[in-house]
């Protein structure tokens, strides 16, 4: 990165009020001044946008939390997605590597098919079955395309207190209904937005501050919580804390009953495996990802507050 050691980076956010981009807010103002922009203030789909507001603020680092993220919806907009996941993380490595800085962004479990049995690790060959997953993948592929200095963190399931997700969902459901029926058959990790702006700040502030090779601390990286959910054992974890928390529902745990993929279509199909192996990014950064439950209960303390 640009600055000396004795000079805060600027830190720009994009996407700054999504999930991940408004816990970023939060997690990185230790690190120095954060200019946060929203989709208003910055359209990913339009590639003169990006240089502009880039070429103005110059920050040194830039943190792109900003996607297409209606998963069933992209399958109807492909152009969209494609401008947004696809070529604009290509146009933000071309103008982070002209000012020297560093590019942080986000990618997806979705850029795999979820045939395999083990989690995945970085190294494993990407095959989307969604247009939202082959979108993803391309701004992945752009990035390293560029050879700037970039940091790619693939997530899965994400969740936070800001914005709309499943474990948000499952919580209205349960007030709503006797009965939920939810997908059993799919496995990952519930990941909160909070985590992975945490983790983002650590990994920045490790390579700013730790006398560790950069060069390894750069690439594509797996990150998300620790242990392994269904969608079904999801929903009943939510339910289980939130009524434990106090919270009138309508459907206990016992209400959720389990259903197959097949028994719930949706436009684009996910992956039947979720699963990503860490162990990258614990050797380069010394990052021990916590129990997906514990994010989903400290989430839901805040939700149910």
């Amino acid at each position: 990165m640009r600055h000396s050691a004795a000079n805060a980076p600027t830190l720009l956010v994009l996407g700054s009020n999504g999930q991940v981009g408004f816990e970023l807010r939060r997690s990185l103002s230790p690190l120095g001044p954060v200019v946060a922009l929203d989709r208003t203030a910055c359209n990913l789909a339009r590639p003169d946008e990006i240089r502009r507001v880039l070429r103005e603020v110059r920050p040194d680092v830039v943190i792109n939390a900003a996607a297409y993220t209606a998963v069933d919806k992209a399958e109807s907009e492909a152009e969209l997605a494609h401008a947004i996941n696809g070529t604009a993380p290509g146009v933000l490595a071309e103008e982070a590597k002209a000012l020297g800085s560093l590019l942080v962004h986000y990618s997806t479990d979705y850029v795999f098919d979820g045939a395999k049995a083990a989690p995945y690790v970085e190294t494993d060959s990407p095959n989307p079955q969604s247009v939202y997953g082959k979108s993803k993948l391309a701004g992945e592929q752009a990035i390293l395309a560029v050879g700037g200095d970039a940091l790619i963190f693939r997530t899965c399931w994400v969740a936070g207190v800001h914005g709309g997700n499943f474990a948000k969902t499952m919580l209205r459901l349960a007030r709503e209904r006797t009965s939920l029926r939810v997908v059993a058959d799919q496995q990952g990790a519930p990941t909160t937005a909070s985590l992975i702006a945490d983790v983002t700040a650590h990994a920045i502030a490790r390579r700013r501050f730790s006398n560790a090779d950069v060069g390894a601390m750069t690439g594509v990286f797996h990150l998300a919580a620790s242990g392994e959910a269904t969608w079904h054992s999801y929903a009943s974890e939510v339910v289980r804390y939130a009524a434990s928390r106090g919270a009138m529902l309508k459907a206990g745990v016992d209400a959720i009953e389990a259903i197959s993929t097949a028994e719930y279509p949706l436009p684009a199909p996910r992956p039947r495996n979720s699963m990503l192996d860490t162990s990258k990014l614990r050797q380069c950064f010394g990052i021990f990802l916590p129990d997906w439950k514990s994010g989903v209960h400290h989430m839901l303390d805040q939700l149910l507050h």
